[in-house]
């Protein structure tokens, strides 16, 4: 049985991991050969003239050195762009949980009037479509000049990713026994020290896990990145759109190594939390 799971479990792996895979073997082809009407799997000579390097190197890093080189009508390459989106994304990320988590914590343990009909307000601004408001908010945002700003992309991922992050958790510290509180209370400790002291400790598991989510989607968001940024603080998925203007066609390496690299930050954090996304998804199943 033990090795008939660790049979289904690698097999998982290798599909899951095949899309990644693919990319990384785009990464080091020749454009000849991400362009030829033959499918490639391997990085291959064929197509390359004499005097062509990939006779002799069929695999080649060249579609990696090709990011940090601006683009056509570009001031900066691929990096400048990604640390925007690793900027935007942090920055946005840490305020959704950080509000959230408050916001969550008074739903959760105080007497609110109309809780319910907040909390059903605050789940509603998921069920429309964000692109549907984006013409008011590019209004906006131009009065309040906080269009083409870090700031502004910041403020925006923020409001959008609240939802998410209250109704996450406000589940998480709805299973902290209060117990744990008013024993902190009756030792002396105010109400906010119980807070940092016994309740963030306890609800980290769900901070971590609502942080992945709000991360993901402020990380590959693109409708609001696009129509609210022309250069200070495009990302990286309007930089990837910016590509098929390129006068010698769509530079498939180029694309393949930059997405690769785009993931790497989401993969890493995702392995750092592990242990909590593990934890969250049996958290509140048994009880004591």
């Amino acid at each position: 049985m033990k090795a008939l799971r660790w049979l289904v479990i690698l097999a998982y792996l290798a599909f899951g991991a095949l899309p990644l895979g693919y990319m990384l073997l785009t990464s080091i082809k020749h454009k000849q050969d991400t362009i030829s009407v033959e499918p490639k799997l391997i990085p291959t000579a064929s197509g390359a003239t004499v005097a062509d390097d990939s006779v002799l190197f069929p695999a080649t890093v060249e579609g990696y050195r090709n990011l940090a080189k601006p683009n056509l009508g570009s001031d900066h390459s691929f990096f400048y762009f990604l640390g925007n989106s690793v900027l935007i994304g942090v920055l946005s990320t840490a305020a959704s949980v950080t509000l959230g988590t408050a916001c969550a914590y008074g739903f959760s343990r105080f007497r609110i009037a109309g809780a319910k009909d907040w909390l059903f307000f605050i789940l509603s601004t998921r069920f429309m479509p964000p692109l549907a408001v984006v013409a008011p908010v590019l209004i906006m945002y131009r009065e309040l000049k906080l269009e083409n700003t870090h700031a502004g992309l910041i403020l925006l991922y923020t409001t959008f990713n609240m939802s998410l992050s209250v109704w996450l958790m406000k589940g998480f510290i709805d299973e902290i026994p209060q117990a744990y509180e008013e024993a902190a209370l009756v030792d002396g400790y105010s109400r906010m020290q119980a807070f940092f002291r016994v309740i963030l400790p306890q609800a980290r598991t769900g901070m971590a896990v609502t942080a992945v989510f709000c991360l993901i989607s402020a990380w590959n968001e693109y409708g609001f990145a696009m129509t609210l940024n022309n250069s200070r603080a495009v990302t990286v998925p309007v930089y990837f759109a910016g590509l098929q203007g390129n006068i010698d066609g769509l530079p498939w390496p180029q694309i393949a190594a930059g997405a690769l690299l785009f993931v790497a930050p989401i993969v890493v954090f995702t392995v750092l939390v592990r242990k909590h996304l593990l934890r969250g998804v049996t958290f509140g199943t048994i009880k004591q």
